[in-house]
């Protein structure tokens, strides 16, 4: 991506002005309205990035489960186990007596990421879970 900043005009609406402001400001003092709208459209183009099935991503699984559902530790591990090369790492937390939270890393194509995904999420057993992808941005 190219430095050289260039400058053009937006026209909104004030009340989504205020929003961006307001935006910009949680974000922290070095956001400003620039900053703010640059973060938007690095947003938008991961974003589309990210539904190209053939891109390579990175990826969080984030699950959880009951750990006393029927052998599904063994058939996460199994999954997990299958797909060693896409899985870089994973988390386990125990949250109660009962539920366990998971958080998986992953890198591949979207394609890959998303099918581990989908078949972690599709075990009997799992509660609740979120797949959320992004790239380094230098495709951008």
């Amino acid at each position: 991506m190219s430095s050289d900043l260039v400058r053009f005009t937006i026209a909104m609406p004030q009340d989504l002005l205020e929003k961006l402001d307001e935006r910009a400001a949680r974000r922290g003092i070095r956001k400003n309205r620039s900053e703010a709208i640059r973060d938007l459209v690095r947003d938008a183009l991961v974003e589309d990035s990210c539904a190209d099935p053939d891109q390579e991503i990175c990826g969080t699984l984030t699950m959880v489960y009951n750990h006393h559902a029927s052998d599904l530790t063994k058939r996460l591990d199994d999954v997990q186990h299958d797909h060693c090369d896409e899985i870089i790492s994973t988390m386990h937390i125990h949250l109660d007596a009962h539920n366990c939270l998971e958080i998986i890393a992953m890198r591949g194509s979207v394609a890959q990421v998303k099918e581990i995904a989908d078949a972690l999420l599709g075990l009997k057993g799992v509660k609740h879970g979120s797949l959320t992808t992004t790239t380094t941005g230098e495709a951008l």
